[in-house]
């Protein structure tokens, strides 16, 4: 889980260093003018090296943690060592794509946080075990069902538009690890299928 790892740590040190200095948050959020204008790319993919607040980093770092080192290991399989980051480092921009596009134009929109390529971890590991028992805040649930859960509120709350979370990227983001996922290893597909007509032989 090396790759998870410094993910994890360049993440927090990045993150902790921009809540104490605005102009490197500034500076690495995604703030569609400065790739419109200035044509700064790095930014559809720093700008998951940044977070609100420490609840907001906390909660997707331990998320990467927690599925990262599974999802490591099967892609480190199948695309060599980097393999998990290249995965990673998609599902920043894969997820984040559709929101820029939509907002490249407006000056006042900023996105920061690794919600979406988290989001791209967690359905990939979904996609190897849907009945694995994880939390949710203390609680205990199947890993599919949480899925199921977290799609249907992210599309409810995309749609009312009323908070500052992008819930598109988060959609995106599972869309993207999912797919990303099966064109690696098509096979994925039957093991999910037959996985879930057996919820209790996991």
């Amino acid at each position: 889980m090396t790759i998870t790892l410094i993910i994890l740590a360049v993440t927090c040190v990045v993150s902790f260093m921009a809540l104490n200095n605005g102009k490197l948050m500034d500076d690495l959020l995604l703030w569609p003018p400065a790739i419109q204008r200035s044509r700064e790319y790095y930014r559809l993919v720093t700008y998951g090296l940044v977070h609100a607040d420490f609840g907001h980093l906390l909660f997707n770092m331990l998320t990467l943690f927690f599925f990262g080192r599974l999802m490591e290991q099967f892609f480190a399989a199948r695309l060599g060592s980097l393999g998990f980051l290249l995965f990673y480092m998609g599902g920043l921009v894969v997820s984040i794509l559709p929101t820029y596009l939509k907002n490249r134009s407006n000056a006042r929109y900023r996105s920061l946080g690794a919600s979406g390529a988290v989001s791209a971890v967690l359905f990939a590991f979904i996609l190897l075990a849907p009945w694995a028992r994880i939390y949710v805040f203390v609680i205990p649930m199947p890993a599919i069902i949480y899925g199921v859960l977290y799609t249907a509120y992210s599309i409810y709350m995309d749609r009312r538009g009323q908070d500052n979370i992008n819930h598109s990227a988060h959609l995106w983001g599972a869309a993207y690890g999912v797919a990303f996922t099966l064109i690696i290893e098509p096979r994925v597909l039957s093991h999910f299928i037959g996985a879930l007509l057996r919820p209790g032989g996991l």
